[in-house]
């Protein structure tokens, strides 16, 4: 396997240093797009789903046609790290990891340009907007997707507080099931000395708050998890005379599969509504950002397995999915698939930590993961 991986750091760290938020990715899809033309794949498709691209290996003999995926997006912080390839753009840096991700593919794609496939296809997907839960549903709904019909996808996610290069899998249920939720209440705004001559939603807040938050069951352990966090709240203005007459909460829930998360969110609305009702408030309810859950296919996590215990890592079974969302859920939806676990390290700042950054020794460990895939499906077909 003749790979450059000082090559791989060296890009990753670039990467790092051209952060773009979601649906935003240009300059970053442009330099994978350069990075990958000199990988002679078959296929080069870019603007899928927005910045997405698609490269393809095709042996043209049929056989198993296999997605690999990672994220182009990176997040709303300001890093605090001070390395010479810290983020350009203040309050914008990669905090998940999503430039490693990517320089995971690229080491792949430097495999294929050696290695490629006696059969079927290989595909390395590159999606946008992954952060916002945007960028699945964009890349399916595309026309340039439609005759893409993969019989396995895999991706990856580095996970700090495991040991490094430990690979963690899981059957069935992977990630949970997430939403968004924004409630505006509106009232009637009046002088601040008379708040009896308007309507102040202020108490329709705090019983919102209150009430929500009651129904937390963040309990791993059990199917009916359930968790609501209040992630963002507003009432009226910085004017000491005017007693407000609008207010918005905003909260994230998520539970351990859509039905449930269904059911919890009509739960949320009703408080909601009954609230905004008591108060004589107007109310308006609206989703966004919305994660399925991640279901993993139990033949392609049995290929991870191989895939690590192959490569040399220590395979570790998780016992509960993770509580997070993400945007491969709706790939499981319609594709058998698989996203694994690559540990980052004990004692090193979690994702989305403003001092985290991600380790360069897993891009070895992720591209060995999905090489050994690519064997095992190329001689098992």
């Amino acid at each position: 396997m003749t790979i450059n991986f000082n090559q791989l750091v060296n890009f990753r760290k670039h990467l790092h240093s051209i952060p773009e938020l979601s649906d935003n990715e240009k300059i970053t899809s442009r330099s994978i797009r350069e990075f990958l033309s000199n990988c002679n794949p078959t296929e080069l498709l870019s603007g899928v789903g927005g910045y997405g691209i698609i490269a393809t290996w095709d042996s043209g003999h049929s056989g198993k046609e296999i997605i690999f995926r990672s994220e182009l997006d990176a997040l709303p912080i300001e890093e605090l790290n001070t390395f010479q390839y810290r983020s350009q753009y203040r309050n914008v840096s990669h905090k998940c990891g999503h430039d490693g991700h990517s320089a995971i593919l690229c080491g792949v794609a430097q495999y294929l340009k050696i290695h490629s496939p006696l059969k079927g296809k290989i595909r390395l997907l590159f999606q946008s907007s992954e952060e916002i839960g945007m960028g699945a549903k964009a890349i399916l709904e595309d026309k340039k997707f439609s005759d893409i019909k993969p019989d396995f996808i895999f991706a990856l996610h580095n996970l700090p507080g495991y040991k490094l290069n430990e690979i963690i899998v899981k059957d069935d249920l992977f990630t949970a099931s997430v939403n968004s939720l924004i409630i505006d209440l509106y009232g009637k705004e009046s002088h601040a000395a008379e708040p009896e001559q308007g309507n102040n939603p202020a108490l329709a807040v705090s019983e919102i708050l209150r009430e929500c938050i009651s129904k937390n069951n963040n309990k791993p352990e059990r199917d009916d998890m359930m968790i609501v966090t209040p992630v963002y709240a507003e009432l009226g203005e910085k004017a000491y005379g005017i007693s407000p007459g609008k207010a918005t909460v905003h909260f994230t829930l998520r539970s351990w599969n859509d039905d449930i998360l269904r059911s919890f969110e009509d739960q949320i609305e009703k408080i909601s509504k009954s609230i905004a009702d008591k108060h004589g408030l107007k109310i308006e309810l609206k989703y966004l950002q919305t994660f399925y859950a991640s279901n993993n296919n139990t033949e392609a996590v049995d290929i991870v397995r191989i895939a690590g215990s192959n490569s040399g890592f220590t395979v570790t079974e998780k016992k509960y999915p993770f509580k997070w969302g993400e945007d491969f859920g709706l790939f499981t939806s319609r594709f058998k698939g698989c996203m694994f676990g690559l540990g980052a390290g004990e004692n090193i700042p979690a994702l989305h930590n403003p001092d985290y950054d991600f380790p360069d020794e897993l891009i070895e460990t992720g591209v060995k993961i999905f090489t050994n895939i690519i064997n095992q499906l190329t001689i098992y077909v």
